[in-house]
């Protein structure tokens, strides 16, 4: 194939299979855990102690212990468990005996685009590291996973910045209203618009594919398409969030079972192209610089600072959003 290999023994059809295995997984995991509150501090707080404690202990020598897996594994944990806390955390204030919740307090509103910010910058910095050092091929210093460093490196890393640069409307997250179809109090991003996640989510596979090619048919691939396809659906509004309980997941699962993706008999390479490479951090680079056109557009248009306040505020998307949040 173009862009993977398929050469653990298995044959194709069973190779899908188990990808569709991964993300319907992935998809349910996210449901209950968005759903119950207790399960989402079970899986966030809980089993993360547990599992670090079986990964620096009796898992030391199969687990991955470079800085960018255990960056990754628990930056997104954090990630989740500061999302939780924003949807749930509430009380009375002793002095005015009000109640206050979390999700109204501005400070608290900068965690979400911080976390996610630090989140691409780890890729970033993955991505120029492979381009400066793996220009003629090699396996990464910490881990058996052979990279093939280029230009690509480079462009997809641009992307990443500019994906960042994009990211706007923070102030205006909210909490999903409770009704009897839903009640997960979701963390809702109206200003988080499609186009956004669509460019974010090619330059994220463009990365998967240039620093974790063993891993990018499920990381990169399923992965990413769970949490879109929830946000695009029964979870509207609600991206960030499940973007970052499927990778804290994903993360879990790869760090205690890494065998799975890198010599199970369901592990998919990387065809190592450099033409399909190029490709795809192109259009990683092209998307990104789009949605970068727009927001200066729409800036422009109707005159507002897209980092003070939001920005699509005109648009049907956000309005749909809107409309699914608390008063």
């Amino acid at each position: 194939m173009f862009t993977f290999n398929f050469e653990g023994g298995a044959s194709v059809i069973s190779v899908w299979l188990v990808w569709i295995l991964v993300f319907a997984v992935l998809f349910a995991l996210n449901e209950v855990t968005r759903r119950s509150k207790i399960a989402g501090f079970t899986a966030f707080v809980i089993l993360p102690i547990g599992l670090s404690a079986l990964w620096f202990t009796v898992l030391r020598d199969t687990t991955y212990t470079d800085w960018f897996h255990l960056v990754k594994v628990y930056s997104s944990t954090a990630g989740c468990i500061g999302f939780w806390c924003i949807r749930h955390l509430h009380g009375k204030s002793k002095k005015t005996g009000r109640q206050w919740h979390l999700y109204n307090n501005r400070i608290a509103l900068c965690f979400p685009p911080l976390i996610l910010a630090i989140n691409i910058c780890e890729a970033v910095a993955r991505d120029i590291e492979i381009g400066a050092n793996y220009v003629n091929g090699g396996f990464l210093a910490d881990e058996a996973m052979y990279v093939v460093g280029g230009t690509w490196n480079y462009m997809n890393g641009a992307a990443g910045i500019i994906n960042i640069i994009t990211i706007t409307g923070w102030f205006g997250i909210c909490i999903r209203k409770i009704t009897k179809k839903d009640k997960s109090q979701d963390m809702l991003w109206p200003d988080m618009m499609w186009f956004w996640i669509v460019a974010y989510d090619i330059w994220n596979f463009a990365y998967t594919y240039n620093c974790l090619p063993g891993h990018a048919w499920y990381c990169g691939f399923a992965l990413l398409l769970a949490p879109t396809v929830c946000a695009f659906t029964i979870g509207k509004g609600a991206w960030l969030q499940h973007r970052a309980q499927t990778l804290a997941l994903w993360c879990m699962f790869a760090q205690t079972f890494p065998a799975f993706i890198d010599k199970g008999r369901f592990a998919v390479s990387s065809t190592y192209n450099t033409t399909a490479l190029t490709i795809w951090s192109f259009a990683a680079l092209v998307a990104n610089v789009s949605v970068l056109v727009f927001m200066i557009y729409k800036i422009v248009k109707i005159k507002r600072n897209p980092y003070a306040g939001e920005l699509y505020v005109d648009m049907k998307g956000y309005k749909v959003v809107k409309a699914l949040a608390k008063n």
